[in-house]
């Protein structure tokens, strides 16, 4: 019961790592709040997790919906103790396909926009809105996700790989700004991960990416839950402005 009395708040948190995590910080004592624009799901997510935690429809986009939803969470709990940006898309495309000298597709405007919006600017959006609440409280924890793509790259991303490099770079900022107020900030970037979405690939496919696993394995969402749980924890109170990667070594393709 590492986070009993501790209010968390997880954005795109109706499947995946982020029901993962909310699964996980619910049962060491949190109270959850998740958000996502899936609110089918999202609603049945919070309803899993029991009476005392939450679920608002928010667009991470929208900065005004955002806020909206941030003090909401404030007028009801009081507090914000940790603050989970998971919130993520893809629109994977190479950046230009080039056949017998012509130009014949490329990574669209819109695909780019899209996930700059989500991946990025999201992760701002929430980290504004949430950040002077902690600095009144005199602590917080503010976990970003990030990717090993964001480190290594990847070939067809340049959008994703964009934000996720971002987001590495803006966890070291807020280190740096938020530190002063006892407010820890730290990036994780998880590698193959059996999501919902990789699990619906071609099996060739997941066997291919699982042998450049030194594990042998992928990874599960529970691993990644497992890793947030650490950073948010007090065991881990002068850990800030790191990205810790969760791939079993994952070797990145070509």
């Amino acid at each position: 019961m590492r986070l009993t009395g501790k209010v968390a708040l997880i954005t795109g948190g109706a499947a995946g790592i982020g029901k993962a995590t909310a699964a996980r910080f619910a049962r060491e004592g949190a109270r959850v709040v998740l958000c996502d624009v899936n609110e089918e799901k999202g609603r049945a997510a919070a309803r899993a997790l029991g009476s005392e935690h939450g679920f608002y429809r928010v667009d991470v986009t929208d900065r005004e919906a955002v806020q909206t939803w941030v003090d909401d969470v404030m007028a009801r709990y009081t507090r914000i103790d940790m603050l989970i940006n998971n919130a993520g898309i893809l629109a994977d495309a190479t950046l230009v396909k080039v056949k017998n000298g012509q130009l014949v597709k490329q990574m669209t405007q819109d695909a780019f926009d899209r996930v700059i919006a989500v991946n990025l600017k999201g992760v701002f959006n929430c980290t504004q809105a949430v950040a002077p609440y902690m600095i009144r409280q005199g602590n917080g924890v503010i976990l970003n996700a990030s990717s090993v793509v964001g480190l290594d790259g990847n070939f067809g991303q340049t959008n994703y790989v964009a934000t996720k490099a971002g987001v590495v770079g803006m966890t070291k900022v807020w280190a740096r700004e938020l530190g002063r107020y006892g407010i820890r900030v730290n990036a994780l970037a998880p590698g193959l991960i059996a999501t919902e979405i990789l699990r619906s690939m071609p099996g060739d496919i997941l066997d291919g990416m699982r042998r450049r696993i030194p594990l042998g394995r992928m990874g599960k969402p529970e691993d990644v839950a497992n890793a947030y749980l650490f950073l948010a924890s007090e065991e881990a109170s002068f850990i800030s402005g790191v990205v810790l990667r969760v791939d079993g070594a994952f070797v990145v393709g070509t």
